[in-house]
């Protein structure tokens, strides 16, 4: 491509260099920088790549795109250097130009929020595929292709593997894509440059406050996806949440609402439930769903009305739901021959341990026994307060390691066990290796009895101390069984 296409797209201070030249790449990681290549000097919180420029240009680079004007030279008559304000988003205008502005092509929805995404965007794909059009998939937990999946690296990838699994959806005849749009990807600007024709929104709570600092700007941060909706999108968000109105109180799109408590566009409520599924008055019709809790209640309103708003069928829209089943380590039950219930649950901050523990609370017949941990290099601030909330709402609290990283898993208990009293304390389980405290909770476990295996959900590795180790909160539960 000609680098004078791939410049259309964003708005440069300064050129240095001929711009009628082909560009056979575009490139971010100095690394993988060949002949011919436009390399994106990103600044990151680490790394800054500015410093690699020159082995970017000895490996053949014939663009440079760059904030930093030390790095701008007086004239250069091999190499181009494009000066802009913002690196991260030239990348994602530029890598979505390089391939062809794929989410043109796509009705292309993001869900954004605290909980709830991963649920939405892959029932919301699934529902698609089921009412028979082609659909894409990017998600926490895998992507798709239509049918064929590739394996998921982060909740939102960066702009190039984004732009580049856009546009194999594209070339495989989607007419859809669903993509979970995380606070960090819209803050690095990865999703700069994409057609979104829809937005939802889960929720807002405690999270990832260690990268934001703060709450407002982890509120805000999200927002900024509706704010650049075009008038011919549509937005859903959550009335329930007191965020819902914030986050399209500036959107030029058609907005829409869904509530469980109040009025609404969309509205719902529990008719019967049970650990196989609930009975939901849903718009004026019945439905049996196969999903549990009110936090599932709020996400099948937003799915229902992200669907009717894709111009679906209302009716065929409601039997699609009645069919769909829980998403990989999102509530999910595991019975056991003896009586007992082990439900997997990706459950990491405060209010989903809350939402999960309560939904298990309306259901069950015997006692709670609730094992969670926490993840290290992460938002300390939550630790004592999902101890406290797991603590208060469980017969039987085991606390445990989850993915340590470069932590010591007896510091992140220690945490966690701050937000308890003394008297708490001695009654609860404090057990560092997780697979030892789930076979406990599975031991003392009685017929009737639920264990919640909560934090790691879908996830099938522990990281410490930097290495990904093997293991599955799933198999260790049918092991015992």
């Amino acid at each position: 491509m000609i680098l004078n296409e791939l410049l259309s797209v964003i708005t440069p201070k300064q050129v240095v260099g001929k711009t009628d030249i082909n560009i056979t790449d575009v490139q971010f990681d100095s690394r993988k920088v060949s002949d011919g290549n436009l390399f994106v000097a990103q600044v990151g919180t680490a790394v800054d790549g500015h410093q690699y420029i020159a082995s970017c240009v000895d490996k053949g680079a014939k663009a440079i795109v760059l904030s930093n004007p030390d790095y701008l030279p007086a004239e250069s008559k091999d190499v181009t250097y494009i000066l802009v304000d913002n690196t991260d988003e030239a990348l994602g205008r530029i890598a979505s130009k390089w391939f062809g502005e794929p989410s043109k092509h796509l009705t292309l929805v993001g869900v954004t929020g605290t909980n709830g995404k991963t649920t939405i965007a892959t029932l919301l794909y699934k529902l698609t595929r089921a009412l028979g059009h082609k659909a894409g998939l990017l998600s926490t937990v895998v992507n798709y292709v239509d049918a064929e999946s590739v394996p998921a690296t982060h909740t939102t990838p960066d702009a190039i593997e984004l732009n580049g699994l856009l546009r194999r959806m594209v070339d495989a005849g989607c007419e859809y894509a669903f993509m979970e749009v995380s606070s960090h990807a819209i803050v690095q600007e990865r999703v700069a440059g994409l057609d979104f024709d829809g937005a939802l929104f889960t929720n807002l709570t405690r999270d990832h406050i260690d990268y934001h600092k703060t709450f407002d700007n982890y509120r805000d941060a999200k927002k900024r996806l509706f704010d650049t909706l075009k008038p011919n999108a549509f937005a859903v968000t959550n009335k329930d949440d007191k965020n819902g109105l914030v986050m399209t109180q500036n959107t030029k799109a058609r907005v829409y609402s869904y509530s469980v408590r109040s009025m609404a566009d969309y509205r719902a409520q529990i008719l019967e439930e049970g650990f196989e599924g609930m009975l939901l008055q849903l718009d004026g019709q019945e439905v049996f769903v196969p999903l549990v809790g009110r936090f599932n209640v709020s996400n099948l309103l937003c799915i229902y009305g992200a669907a009717i708003n894709l111009g679906f069928d209302k009716m065929e829209v409601l039997r699609v739901l009645s069919t769909l089943t829980p998403v990989n380590g999102r509530f999910e039950a595991i019975r056991s021959p003896k009586g007992w219930t082990a439900i997997i649950d990706y459950a990491h901050t405060p209010d989903a341990v809350d939402n999960v523990i309560q939904t298990i609370n309306e259901i069950r017949k015997g006692k709670l026994i609730t094992v969670v941990g926490c993840g290290g290099n992460r938002d300390k601030g939550k630790r004592p307060m999902m101890a406290q909330i797991a603590k208060h709402g469980s017969d039987q609290l085991i606390l445990t390691s989850d993915n340590p990283r470069d932590e010591e898993p007896a510091d992140i208990l220690r945490d966690m066990a701050s937000g308890l009293t003394e008297e708490e304390l001695r009654s609860t389980l404090i057990i560092e290796d997780r697979e030892s405290a789930i076979k406990t909770a599975c031991t003392i476990a009685q017929a009737n009895d639920v264990i919640l295996v909560a934090g790691k959900g879908h996830e099938d590795y522990q990281i410490i101390k930097g290495v990904k180790h093997h293991f599955d909160d799933h198999e260790v539960v049918k092991n015992c069984i």
